[in-house]
């Protein structure tokens, strides 16, 4: 009879518990620990010397000023305090563009309605992608300027930045479509202007990743 009493009471106990139990479970399930990673905390490597980079403190995105689709300008001041999604094409690109601006869309679909977040789209063939150029463009993707900005600058200031604001290889092609070389690359910044993440345009899987980790920077920046 003890024993029964002893099991009995150890079974109530357990009973009580459980409560507790689920509720410390889902306390620490619920708690945000998706960090995502700062790239380049102790400066870029430069070894070709293209870059003016010589300290080995945090990375951030340079300065720069181009001209977007309605012929505004459009810099790095419009990044601060916002989360940006940056990629690097040409409107006459034949491989991988009309791809990669497909899965943008993908991206200005989910962040429509967030003021927080952006993009820029930047030609790496400003000699052809004029502003109106551009729109046309814009237009096609149902690309809302001061939302996602198709951005035109000068050739040298377009491709120092890619090289060496936002670490990604490029080649100007000089006019022939099929000679430029760019990177499929979406690069994620943080408000501060630091880069924050790097994903393949042509993966959807990547894209999807990339929405994500857009959503926990901008929890993050909300719970600030």
């Amino acid at each position: 009879m003890r024993s029964l009493r002893i099991l009995q009471g150890f079974v109530l106990v357990c009973i009580l518990l459980v409560p507790i139990l689920i509720f410390l479970f889902l306390k620490g399930f619920g708690s945000n620990n998706y960090d995502i990673p700062i790239f380049f905390e102790k400066g870029v490597d430069n070894p070709f010397r293209e870059c003016p980079i010589a300290d080995t403190t945090q990375h951030f995105i340079p300065e720069f000023s181009f001209a977007n689709q309605e012929g505004e300008t459009v810099g790095r001041s419009d990044m601060e305090g916002k989360i940006t999604v940056v990629n690097f094409f040409f409107t006459s690109c034949p491989g991988i563009c009309p791809k990669m601006s497909g899965e943008m869309e993908r991206v200005n679909d989910m962040f429509r309605d967030y003021d927080q977040v952006q993009i820029m789209s930047i030609s790496i063939d400003p000699t052809y992608d004029t502003p109106a150029i551009l729109k046309e463009y814009a237009e096609k993707h149902h690309a809302e300027a001061g939302k996602w900005n198709f951005l035109t600058g000068g050739v040298q200031e377009t491709y120092d930045l890619a090289k060496c604001g936002f670490i990604i290889p490029s080649v100007d092609g000089l006019g022939v479509p099929d000679d430029f070389v760019h990177s499929d690359k979406f690069v994620l910044t943080d408000e501060l202007g630091r880069i924050r993440g790097y994903y393949s345009g042509t993966s959807r899987e990547d894209v999807d990743l990339l929405m994500l980790e857009t959503k926990v920077l901008l929890h993050a920046s909300e719970d600030k």
